[in-house]
């Protein structure tokens, strides 16, 4: 299945194949997320202070977002098979060094960096092969693809929390962790490869006039950086995921100032968490097939302005926090899978791996940003409310910048080499 030629480039089956890959892939590198169920053990063994271990996150997510922009380029380039398993290796080599770690240094290069370097090679694969094999169902299949990242905490953190590390302790459950991603992104590399040239699903006709139309022209990266849609789209990101990382970073020590057990946000918010981010992926990705991307995103960044006031309003009942939890999370995990397929209508397949790595930079800026503007603001006032109001402030930033981008026009230069799709998205 490594080999697409077994798609035949007409098989509507055989490509699903490399969804799998995608969200075998994307399950074991979304233990990015599950850092927190390492946290409590580590700190009580080494007697470690809440701002190291948070910097070992923090290291993961800046390495992973800097090294996507390398890893999309070189994917490009030579495949997504060859980057894929060096994403493989990476991840699975972190975890398995972590086992023998005894120092905060050693956390920050083996999870923070070796993490960093592998989510960032891993991850940059599964969006470009299912743009470029699923032309009439993008939103759907990139929405699954990376819906895995967003489950995969729900699945490794609660495995990790509730039975590895309790029964046998936090060196061995890396370990056996480590085994487990090997498998599962080795398997996963293996089915991603891309169509062949000119690949067109069985049946299926470009309609110009949809809403999710894509362009029939590849921008380059420096053709990108010229398009006022690309910084519209890059602050979007940048302030939507900051936002939504302000709250979520606040909720555990929210819920327990007004009075809801934190093993209680354990055992069941990081499964709803989890089951909102992996729902929004896939379900407002199969909606931005059908409404528009950018309709879809405005739309869920909307929501997720008014969502997290609400949640502060509410959180002192676990029902309400439940719910606008989810909501919270789902409009978080709107934008991982949109703007990805939003990249590949809006610029092309080609080069979409270093293209969507420079918009998915505002992901790295987001992830350093919000958790420590979310702490900076309860350090001054010393409550948690300014911060969630000031996550919807960010939050409509963004939906006034998703107001202003527009379907990026085609170089005056390349023009009439080119036939512009008519659609807005």
């Amino acid at each position: 299945m490594a080999n697409a030629s077994l798609d035949g480039g007409t098989s509507s089956l055989n490509r699903w194949w490399h969804v799998v890959g995608g969200v075998s892939m994307n399950l074991a590198l979304g233990s990015l997320y599950a850092w927190s169920v390492f946290v409590a053990p580590l700190e009580k063994e080494f007697h470690w202070k809440r701002a190291d271990t948070s910097s070992v996150f923090i290291i993961a997510v800046v390495v992973f977002a800097l090294t996507f922009i390398v890893a999309g380029r070189l994917q490009d380039k030579l495949g997504p098979f060859k980057i894929s398993l060096i994403g493989a290796v990476l991840v699975s080599l972190g975890f398995f060094f972590c086992s023998y770690a005894d120092s905060i240094t050693k956390f920050f290069i083996f999870f923070g960096v070796l993490g960093g370097l592998g989510n960032g090679f891993g991850y940059a694969t599964p969006i470009p092969v299912m743009s470029k094999w699923f032309p009439d169902k993008r939103g759907l299949a990139v929405g699954l693809a990376v819906g895995g990242y967003g489950a995969g905490s729900a699945i490794f953190g609660p495995l990790a929390a509730s039975f590895l590390i309790p029964h046998f302790g936090w060196r061995t459950t890396f370990q056996v962790l480590g085994g487990i991603f090997f498998v599962m992104t080795v398997f996963g590399a293996f089915l991603l490869t891309n169509p062949p040239a000119g690949y067109k699903p069985a049946g299926w006709t470009p309609a110009p006039a949809a809403k999710a139309a894509a362009t029939a022209y590849d921008f380059t990266p420096g053709e990108v950086l010229h398009t006022p849609t690309f910084y519209f789209m890059w602050v979007a990101y940048a302030f939507g995921c900051a936002a939504g990382l302000m709250v979520i970073s606040q909720l555990v020590p929210f819920a327990k100032s007004v009075g809801i057990p934190s093993v209680t946000l354990a055992s069941f918010g990081l499964i709803v968490g989890a089951v909102g981010n992996a729902s929004g992926r896939i379900l407002s990705g199969w909606m931005s097939d059908h409404l528009g991307r950018i309709n879809v995103l405005r739309l869920m960044i909307g929501i997720s302005m008014v969502a997290m006031p609400i949640l502060y309003f509410v959180g002192g009942n676990v029902v309400g926090l439940f719910v606008m939890l989810f909501i919270v999370y789902w409009c978080y995990g709107t934008q991982l899978s949109v703007n990805g397929a939003t990249a590949a209508d809006f610029w092309g397949t080609k080069n979409l791996g270093i293209n969507y790595g420079m918009l998915f930079t505002a992901w790295g800026v987001a992830g350093l940003l919000g958790g420590r503007i979310g702490g900076m603001l309860f350090d001054k006032y010393k409550n948690y409310q300014m911060a969630f109001y000031t996550a919807a402030v960010l939050a409509g930033i963004a939906l006034l910048c998703e107001l202003a981008a527009r379907r990026p026009a085609i170089p005056a230069a390349r023009l009439t080499a080119t036939k512009v799709p008519s659609a807005v998205a």
